[in-house]
């Protein structure tokens, strides 16, 4: 059963960069300059910003669907990210590398109804095993650590 693993569309991020930064601070947002690599994961492009590089930080609506699950968290966007990243099953998005993943399962209703803690390098038979379930309708990958919403996986 493929799968994909998708980027959040940059459009709906490009007039933030746009903002001053008090204009951000309102909005409870910051812009940051990537120091280190890897320690900044762009939600566009599922890479690591190479330091140097600009990104914003900001609380993005991860799972807006009107359930108990309703979520946002911080996440962070590269200022050139390019086009959504849409990686196909036979390789793991780069920005897992290195990282601890918890990996949540979705049913059609929006309820989770499995989940899974795993190193970001060995995660491809997880979601395996949690797309084998029949009611399992997507997955939200999250960085364990600092639950970051990571990208949003999908049965093709």
């Amino acid at each position: 059963m493929p799968f994909r693993f998708t980027g959040l569309e940059p459009a709906q991020f490009v007039p933030l960069f746009a903002l001053s930064d008090a204009e951000l601070a309102e909005r409870g947002m910051s812009r940051v300059v990537a120091d280190e690599k890897p320690g900044y994961p762009c939600r566009v492009s599922l890479e690591d910003a190479e330091p140097g590089e600009r990104l914003i930080l900001l609380p993005f609506a991860h799972q807006p669907a009107h359930s108990p699950y309703q979520a946002s968290g911080p996440i962070f966007i590269r200022e050139n990210a390019g086009p959504a990243a849409a990686v196909v099953e036979d390789a793991l998005p780069a920005v897992f590398a290195g990282r601890l993943l918890s990996l949540r399962a979705y049913d059609a209703r929006d309820l989770i109804v499995d989940a899974e803690v795993v190193q970001g390098d060995d995660a491809m038979a997880p979601i395996r095993r949690l797309f084998a379930r029949d009611d399992v309708s997507y997955i939200h990958a999250h960085n364990a650590g600092r639950g970051c919403y990571a990208c949003r996986i999908d049965r093709m």
